[in-house]
């Protein structure tokens, strides 16, 4: 029992101890409000314009095709690589080739026709010599008048008939020579048209996308009417994040910025790049009413290129940019939970006295730095100099800051 009871005493007096220890905390904790403190520091600071879009390639190629006809052989899947002048695939070629023949043979039949006219040209010369040679005889005969009169006027009308004959035969062989070329034109055209039905890869890249099956029939475009794209072939050793920038950020954006580039599906990556293209007219939404369009916001498309490959990436990928507009080496940072601003007017008086020193200020930070005084006047002073720079000398609004 004695010994039950001495360890109900010592547990007792354990436990009125901590609710002593409990209370004094209470009571000694201050209604203070907590504070986080830094010590000022140079750092080099950038000013980012944040914007998010689509990665695209900068060569990208839509195949289509240039006449109908249905998809006899197919040598490619979406998503293989393919080198410039490699076989695609191949249209119907019978129609064509049929085109082919019948402009060969109709070209034939012109050369031969071409022919026929010069050797009627040669006969109607041979003629005019012979009526002209017997027209001679004749004059000399009515010369001495041994024939009738009708014999000569017969001679002479024969050689006029020779020689227009012989005009006719030449001008038969040159509509003749027009017809063959006229012939071997349209087999020219049926040989392109026939090259047609063969497609083949423009560029070296990969097949991004496959839009027809073999057996399917292709159709070609009209002003009204677009046609087929069978394939998307892109390059995609250059990669570029097409971004869409806020009108208010376009200002700063320049060419030759750099920039860096997340991909939401390659995440714990970022890739750096260069600003190439920034959009002159804004970008249009072609879906939104005209008094959607009114309320949506401004948007400017901004073209940042990637330096060098990215392994795995895909056209359409989401992506933001962050682009480096500014910079500022070594300097002087102040969190900007430490500052707070009002509207003020500044009348000459007070400048007079003082509100603003730029030279207490630098001796301010100086002493800030060999431990002369608190980080809190450092601060303090430290965003009275950036104003007081910003309003006088920048021409920025007129405010001031109120100490925290």
């Amino acid at each position: 029992m004695k010994v039950s009871r001495k360890i109900a005493l010592i547990v007792f007096m354990v436990l009125v101890g901590v609710a002593l220890a409990v209370a004094n905390l209470q009571f000694q904790r201050s209604n203070a409000a907590e504070v986080e403190v830094e010590v000022l520091q140079r750092r080099d600071l950038e000013a980012i314009v944040s914007a998010s879009g689509k990665i695209q390639p900068k060569l990208s190629v839509d195949i289509s095709a240039s006449m109908v006809g249905k998809v006899t052989k197919l040598a490619v899947e979406e998503g293989a690589r393919v080198n410039a002048g490699q076989f695609l695939l191949e249209i119907d070629p019978e129609s064509v080739r049929s085109a082919v023949d019948r402009g060969e043979a109709a070209l034939q039949a012109a050369l031969s026709a071409q022919q026929q006219a010069r050797v009627a040209v040669e006969t109607a010369r041979v003629n005019l010599e012979r009526a002209r040679e017997t027209l001679k005889r004749q004059a000399d005969l009515w010369a001495l008048r041994l024939i009738p009169r009708d014999d000569y006027d017969r001679a002479l009308k024969d050689v006029e008939v020779r020689e227009t004959e012989r005009k006719a035969r030449e001008i038969e062989v040159e509509t003749q020579g027009q017809r063959a070329r006229q012939e071997r034109a349209n087999l020219e055209s049926a040989r392109y048209d026939l090259t047609k039905v063969t497609l083949t890869s423009p560029i070296s890249g990969i097949v991004t996308r496959r839009n027809i099956e073999e057996g399917e029939t292709v159709v070609v475009g009209t002003m009204n009417n677009q046609g087929t794209v069978l394939m998307t072939i892109a390059d995609l050793s250059v990669i570029e994040a097409e971004v869409e920038v806020d009108e208010t950020d376009i200002p700063s954006v320049q060419i030759g910025q750099p920039a860096r580039v997340a991909i939401d599906a390659l995440p714990d990556r970022t890739f750096r790049g260069r600003v190439t293209e920034i959009g002159n007219s804004p970008i249009q939404s072609g879906t939104a009413s005209s008094g959607a369009a009114q309320a949506q916001a401004t948007n400017f498309k901004v073209v940042v290129t990637l330096d060098g490959e990215v392994p795995g990436v895909r056209p359409g990928f989401t992506s933001t940019a962050d682009i480096t507009t500014a910079t500022r080496t070594a300097a002087v940072a102040v969190p900007i939970q430490a500052t707070t601003a009002r509207e003020v007017l500044l009348d000459r008086r007070s400048r007079e006295r003082g509100v603003i020193n730029p030279a207490a200020v630098s001796s301010l930070l100086n002493a800030h730095a060999s431990g002369q005084c608190t980080g809190g006047d450092a601060i303090w002073a430290l965003v009275n100099l950036e104003l007081w720079h910003r309003t006088f000398i920048d021409g920025g609004g007129i405010q001031t800051l109120e100490r925290t």
